[in-house]
């Protein structure tokens, strides 16, 4: 029987005390996470922008630098491919580049079940070939046949998707549908089907529309997040790309998030019920503030408590 790798503490790789990016404040490097939002908000068009802006070394939405610039790993699994070269030269067009100089590599396989594991291996074994930096499979819900309100089936399909970006050290970044109903809720916690979700993406890029704004939310797990930056699809004859709009909104920095904010974050990033020591360890804060914003999520359904610990409602 053999064992497992196992090295001292203080012996681990440093990689400084900030995190790495992929395209600074935008996608960690060799970060997985979801685009997300509401259908028809342009989730794949963000996504095609990040594979460019990666690809090509040019600014995503025309505002986040690439810090990484190399092969990119495409697969669109629900638009036509003629639609998906389309979307691409427009964004190439506007930002004055040539879709044939880009080292951006798109899977036309009809289909891939990442539930299957003849599948998995097939994509394993792609990604091994080609080495890219990125891989960007859109839609989540056309790679699988499983239960999303499952954890333990998400949760395997998830688990696959990290073991590919640590053993090839890329980035992989899965365009994922919000569920109906979620407009107020946070990003992550937004996201359809099981919580896994959330607590899987290092980086978030998340889309909603309020009346005719359309805005993005970005979350990281190890960077603070920004919210309210307001997006438009700028349409000049074939060139067609998202833009960040600038306007004193979209600049300001991201509040800090409240008590009760900070209790749901380390809840959704716990893999089981946290009695409240570990809870206000995890948190850093007094008992007495703990105490009343677990009161408040408890009275709105937030947090359920069981023998156990606290944990997020099912519905959360």
């Amino acid at each position: 029987m053999s064992t497992l790798p196992v090295q001292p503490a203080h012996t681990l790789q440093d990689t400084g005390a900030e995190l790495r990016w992929l395209v600074e404040g935008l996608w960690g490097d060799q970060a997985v996470g979801i685009v997300g939002g509401e259908p028809k908000l342009g989730k794949s068009f963000l996504a095609l922008d990040l594979a460019i802006s990666v690809a090509s070394g040019t600014a995503c939405l025309g505002r986040f630098n690439p810090a990484r610039t190399g092969r990119v790993l495409l697969y669109p699994a629900e638009d036509a491919l003629p639609i998906v070269r389309q979307r691409l030269e427009g964004i190439c067009l506007a930002r004055g580049l040539d879709l044939r100089l880009l080292d951006l590599q798109v899977i036309t396989a009809p289909t891939l079940r990442l539930d299957l594991p003849l599948d998995q291996q097939r994509l394993l074994e792609t990604v091994d070939l080609l080495r890219p930096i990125l891989l960007v499979l859109d839609p989540f819900v056309r790679l699988h046949r499983v239960n999303e309100n499952d954890s333990g089936e998400v949760a395997s399909i998830l688990a696959y998707l990290r073991e590919l970006q640590r053993r090839f050290e890329l980035a992989v970044a899965v365009v994922h549908h919000a569920k109906k109903g979620a407009a107020h809720e946070r990003a992550g916690q937004a996201l359809r089907g099981s919580s896994e979700f959330h607590a899987w993406g290092d980086s978030l890029l998340y889309l909603r529309r309020t009346r005719d704004q359309l805005s993005l939310t970005i979350e990281h797990r190890a960077a603070p997040s920004k919210s309210g930056i307001e997006l438009a699809l700028n349409v000049d004859a074939d060139a067609v790309a998202l833009q960040v709009v600038e306007s004193s909104a979209a600049t300001a920095p991201a509040s800090s998030p409240s008590i009760a904010e900070r209790v749901e974050r380390a809840l959704t990033q716990a893999s089981a019920p946290l009695p409240i020591a570990a809870l206000r360890k995890s948190c850093r804060m007094r008992t007495s503030s703990l105490t009343h914003a677990l009161w408040q999520l408890i009275r709105d359904g937030r947090v359920v408590k069981s023998a156990d610990g606290y944990q997020l409602a099912p519905h959360a």
